[in-house]
């Protein structure tokens, strides 16, 4: 009986070092190298009035680098004592001769310098400084990024810029963020502000769909039908989002402008059930699943619901066409075909079908990567089987990574425009909420907490 618990214990161990070694091999893809650009990020200080701000300002800025996924923060106890403010603030150490005769020259310091960032106890690679004031009215924000392993100012200086906001917090938030979109644009990364994450919601009786900024703000309803509203789906530009709402006739899709609310044409076809909208990465079609000889098929239309093409001809339901946004070609698409519902994938006139998982489980939400290259999917098996978590596949390898476990029941993964972070839905006993990670299932943070609210759609700003 001992002999057999050990095993099964070292073949527990086994699988989850697979596990994750497979959770580096590919979050590490997406997210970049593990040896990380080591950061450090001053507390600012303020000018009068500014000062006020600055609580706001240095969480801000911290939290939107430290979320990247992209960079090490060097922690502030490590930080040398004398911290500069601008460059000017930067003095070289000059060379002394010695006290005694033979002995070594001395190095006399005469204010912050570079190596005390670079060298130890910091050893970071890179520093953000800089202060705040008023002006006219304004906070004005001059932030500088230096590479501290330079061996001079001029050299060291990557970023050197002034940044303008209104003098409350909202001002500070947004100076804030320009300048960490500008530190992250350094990495070749795209920052997330301005983007939009859709979802339904019944926080007030009814489900209707609801946006909010990135990081949870700015929550408000974008339907008020006072019915069921369900599925969003938002155009790659940003300006359109599709939904499938119930009205007296049955289900139909809806479009609404995302700048405006405003209703758009949308013709839907005679059938019972008709659900799952995607826009093209064109905008000029849309793809959906209606009901066509009794079964959910897998349909496209123009943007308008006209010129009605069918793209899947089986006797079993199709639905949650994805249309990979880097090709426009590729389509993933969950299918029962082969008796339990897996994901598929086929070429956008319905042509080279094949499965892309292997038949295990149940899978739904596929969700491409901006990159074409990787899945985001709920699915039941892995561990905790029989529960659905998310995973991400590398569509080319089929390697496919866990990323959530032992946290409830999560579903209906979107990636965010940088490619890095995942938005998903999960539920805790009788609440389900939405919450955002980094690709390798770290840095899990809850945005939502009134009603309950589920199948998130991560947008771009509108262009």
């Amino acid at each position: 009986m001992k002999i057999t618990l050990i095993l099964a214990s070292l073949g527990a161990l086994a699988a989850s070092a697979i596990f994750l070694e497979a959770q580096e091999q590919i979050g590490g893809t997406i997210i970049g190298s593990k040896q990380k650009s080591k950061i450090a990020v001053i507390d600012f200080r303020g000018v009068g009035d500014a000062q006020k701000l600055m609580a706001t300002f240095n969480t801000t800025l911290w939290d939107e680098l430290n979320g990247s996924g992209v960079l090490d923060m060097v922690g502030k106890t490590f930080y040398p004592l004398e911290v500069p403010q601008q460059p000017q603030d930067f003095k070289p150490p000059t060379t002394a001769a010695p006290l005694l005769r033979g002995g070594q020259p001395r190095i006399e310091k005469h204010g912050p310098w570079l190596t005390d960032w670079s060298g130890p106890p910091t050893n970071a690679n890179y520093l953000a400084f800089g202060y705040t004031a008023v002006q006219d009215g304004r906070l004005l924000l001059r932030g500088f990024l230096f590479n501290v392993g330079q061996p001079d100012v001029n050299s060291a200086d990557l970023i050197h810029k002034l940044y303008f906001g209104p003098l409350d917090d909202d001002g500070a938030k947004k100076v804030a963020r320009e300048f960490a979109a500008d530190i992250l644009q350094q990495f070749g990364v795209k920052s997330l502000s301005g983007t939009k994450i859709y979802f339904v919601s019944d926080r007030t009786g009814n489900k209707e769909i609801w946006s909010m900024d990135y990081d949870g703000s700015n929550q408000k309803p974008m339907t008020s039908y006072k019915t069921i509203s369900k599925q969003p789906a938002v155009s790659l530009d940003g300006k359109m989002f599709a939904f499938q709402t119930l009205v007296k006739s049955g289900w139909q899709i809806m479009v609404h402008s995302a700048d405006s609310g405003r209703k758009l044409p949308f013709y839907n076809f005679a059938t019972s059930t008709i659900e799952t909208p995607e826009f093209t990465p064109d905008g000029k079609h849309m793809l959906f699943a209606g009901t066509v000889d009794g079964w959910l098929q897998i349909c496209m239309t123009d943007l308008n619901g006209g010129n009605l093409t069918r793209l899947s001809h089986v006797h079993a339901s199709e639905v949650s066409p994805k249309v990979n946004p880097k090709t426009g070609r590729d389509v993933l698409f969950i299918s029962g075909r082969s008796g339990i519902e897996q994901m598929w994938h086929m070429s956008i006139d319905g042509a080279d079908v094949e499965m892309v998982t292997n038949g295990e489980g149940y899978v739904a939400n596929p969700a491409w990567n901006p990159n074409g290259q990787f899945i985001a999917f709920a699915w039941t098996r892995g561990f905790e089987p029989g529960a659905y978590n998310i995973f991400i596949m590398e569509l080319a390898t089929r390697k496919t990574n866990q990323l959530t476990s032992n946290s409830g029941k999560n579903e209906n993964p979107w990636w965010a425009p940088d490619g890095v972070h995942l938005v998903f839905q999960s539920t805790h006993g009788r609440s389900t909420q939405i919450y955002t990670m980094l690709a390798d299932g770290k840095h899990q943070q809850q945005l939502t907490t009134q009603g309950n609210n589920t199948q998130p759609v991560w947008a771009n700003g509108i262009n």
